[in-house]
């Protein structure tokens, strides 16, 4: 581009306008050449761009239709390996199931074989043991043709004789008849009545070991723990300054203890130990847990001890609660009411003359269950009546009158079978026994209360016991000493053999036993065995 020199002049002016417009149709013509050129470019390069594309796409169509063919060719190839290897397979397994067929066929034919032989020799057994039945059958025939025959003979031979007898004898058959039982009449009665008396004496005998058998079946299979318990407690100390600490201040924590408690706290000079007294077991219980419990923790004062005595019914509820139901588990008694199982709870804390009347009452159901499947009685009522039979008392501190009648009180409230209340009413003799279960619970109980162990008596009342049964038996006329052995359950007695005959021994046993009935009162029952004994002494010279 050139650039003319600016002159001030107008004709130079024009000039420099016509440069400048010819300097902008260049510069305009210059950008649209640019412009074409650009667009000539990038035409050129697509097209370029498109021709190589389409060389490439076809190298790369000539590429895939050779890998194409490739894999035809090498899928054709491991079709073909494959189909060898199926056949061979297919060829392998049909002889595989040959064989296996072959092996079963021949173990088949085996079995066939050997059944047919079994069958073989089954049908010659039958075939000889029916030749050996006809021949028995054959045998049999001829035997009773003989049989028979013999029959007929003696039939003959009877006739020959009775006819003889008539003629010797000058009766017929039915006068001889007659004349035979007349004879023999009073004889055969003699002798039936004999027989009788055997028979019921031997009757007797059988029915008394029977009955002894089956109670003593039943304390053998049935043997509880007793344990022996009085109206004392004893409360053991870690040492005597507590004991001044449970009187308290002016003796106001003891009194708190026996007003909650309703028990006496009995505090004297015997060392570490207080002892808690009251007719109410429960009570009792009471007492000696909240004791125990205080002396644990160590705070003795009224508003503890209210709290400790809380805690400690709270624990014996408890206790009665789980004994109760432990003893409708283990007798195995359902239906019981709630009450009457908290009322047997109870009587844990019960004890009659040392002897726990929970445990004794389990004892009874189980021993007049196993009498009453014995006698084939109904079990269920026999034991639930055992259960039952000391369950007034329970209360016996509480309520007025005698356990017995208590007892039929709280059967007849919570609704009892007829059968176990009578039962409860009949156990000790109050009313006559009407029915077999009132029986077995009357046996039952005197089995449980009277067996060496169950029971305890101090020492003076059994001296006493003891020296009154051998003065009873001394009392009787002819009586050379009486011995009382066995625990006071044996009584021996010796009688003069010059005053007291042989046959008036048994009178005498039963005439001491019946004094010993009517004027002791003792458990179970008691043996009296008389002797006698005649000696003759003589010296050689």
């Amino acid at each position: 581009m050139v650039r003319l020199p600016l002159d001030s002049n107008p004709r130079q002016t024009n000039h420099r306008k016509i440069l400048k417009r010819m300097e902008v149709c260049l510069l305009s013509m210059d950008l649209w050449l640019e412009i074409v050129l650009i667009v000539l470019a990038f035409a050129i390069a697509f097209v370029l761009g498109i021709t190589y594309r389409k060389k490439v796409a076809e190298r790369e169509i000539m590429s895939a239709e050779d890998e194409a063919k490739r894999i035809i060719n090498e899928a054709i190839k491991n079709a073909e390996s494959k189909k060898r290897e199926a056949l061979v397979e297919a060829k392998e397994e049909i002889h595989r199931n040959r064989s296996e067929y072959e092996r079963e066929e021949k173990a088949r034919r085996a079995d066939l074989q050997k059944q047919e032989r079994r069958l073989q020799q089954k049908e010659e057994n039958l075939d000889r043991k029916t030749d050996s039945i006809e021949r028995k059958n054959e045998s049999l025939a001829q035997k009773i043709a003989a049989v028979e025959a013999q029959q007929a003979e003696i039939a003959l031979i009877k006739k020959s004789q009775l006819e003889m007898l008539e003629k010797v004898s000058g009766y017929t058959v039915e006068e001889a008849k007659a004349y035979l039982i007349n004879a023999l009449k009073d004889e055969v009665t003699h002798e039936m009545a004999v027989k009788v008396k055997e028979i019921e004496a031997q009757y007797k005998e059988e029915a008394e070991e029977r009955a002894r058998e089956i109670i003593v079946t039943a304390i053998q299979r049935c043997a509880a723990d007793h344990a022996s318990e009085v109206t004392v407690s004893v409360v053991p100390l870690p040492n005597d300054e507590m004991k001044g600490r449970i009187i308290g201040r002016e003796g106001r924590n003891i009194r708190s203890i026996e007003t909650l408690t309703g028990c006496d706290l009995i505090i004297d000079d015997t060392p570490e130990a207080i002892t808690v007294s009251s007719f109410d077991p429960v009570r009792r219980e009471v007492a000696r847990l909240a004791l125990e419990k205080l002396i644990a923790d160590g705070r003795i004062h009224p508003a503890r001890i209210e709290e400790m005595v809380a805690k400690a019914q709270k624990e014996v509820n408890a206790t009665i609660k789980a004994e109760g139901e432990r003893a409708v588990f283990e007798t195995n008694i359902h239906g019981v009411n709630q009450e009457i199982v908290k009322l047997l709870g109870r009587m844990k804390y019960r004890t009659s003359y040392g002897q726990n009347v929970l445990n004794h009452s389990i004892e009874v159901a189980h021993i007049a269950g196993l009498i009453a499947s014995e006698l084939g009685v109904d079990v269920n009522t026999a034991k639930r009546a055992g259960l039952l039979h000391d369950i007034g008392k329970a209360i016996d501190h509480e309520v007025e009158g005698s356990h017995v009648t208590i007892g039929v009180d709280v059967a007849k409230k919570y609704k009892e079978n007829e059968a176990v209340i009578h039962a409860i009413e009949a156990h000790h003799g109050d009313v006559e026994p009407r029915t077999v279960v009132a029986c077995i619970v009357q046996a039952a109980d005197a089995i449980s209360a009277s067996r060496p162990g169950a029971r305890r008596e101090n020492i003076e009342n059994y001296v006493k016991r003891l020296e009154k049964l051998e003065e009873i038996s001394k009392s009787f006329p002819g009586i050379a000493g009486s011995y009382a052995i066995q625990a006071g359950r044996e009584i021996r007695v010796m009688v003069k053999p010059e005053e007291v005959p042989e046959d008036n021994m048994v009178l005498l046993a039963r005439d001491i036993a019946k004094k010993i009935e009517e004027e002791l009162t003792y458990p179970g029952q008691i043996k009296v065995h008389v002797l006698r004994e005649t000696k003759a002494v003589e010296y050689a010279k």
